[in-house]
């Protein structure tokens, strides 16, 4: 018989009792008893047995605990992260929807020709095309585009104050 099966023998049944105890796992602490004899087997000499194995098993349970709360940390650091994407994501969309909603609400609070010859210089459509589609001059398009762009842009801003002086009143 080895040294290793006889202190097998002799001290298994009181490790694993010990780190069951510890633990409250008898599976793991099984584990951790195996390791502890698959340590003492590395081992040329080993003074004191039972203090020996006791040490490392309690050592490994240390080391497997400061293990799991780093991973606990790390974890718990990746769910928060996760959720402040996920919160700023669907901020940043409920903004987007906003953006969008008032810029559609912009256009349409656009003359009719003027909506069209935006929404068709958009879709790529040249100077000729948008005229002959409006039936406008060629030469009255690039005079008809510029004006719809700044009455959008005015449209546009106007909703965005409109939107700001609400949220700050309901806010308050």
């Amino acid at each position: 018989m080895s040294d290793v099966e006889r202190l097998f023998r002799t001290y298994n049944a009181q490790l694993v009792r010990y780190l069951t105890r510890r633990l409250g796992d008898r599976d793991w602490a099984e584990e951790v008893a195996q390791e502890t004899f698959v340590r003492a087997l590395r081992q040329d000499t080993i003074v004191n047995e039972r203090a020996w194995l006791f040490a490392v098993a309690t050592n490994l349970v240390r080391d497997e605990a400061r293990k799991d709360a780093r991973r606990r940390r790390h974890l718990s650091l990746l769910a928060e992260e996760e959720r402040d994407n996920v919160v700023e994501s669907e901020q940043t969309s409920l903004e987007r929807a906003q953006e969008a909603a008032l810029a559609r609400k912009a256009i349409d609070a656009l003359a009719e020709r003027d909506r069209l010859a935006l929404l068709m210089r958009e879709e790529g459509l040249d100077y000729s095309e948008i005229a002959e589609a409006l039936e406008l001059s060629p030469g009255s398009v690039g005079t008809t585009l510029s004006r719809a762009r700044r009455r959008l842009v005015e449209s546009y801003e106007e909703l965005q104050r409109d939107r700001e002086a609400r949220e700050k009143n309901a806010a308050s």
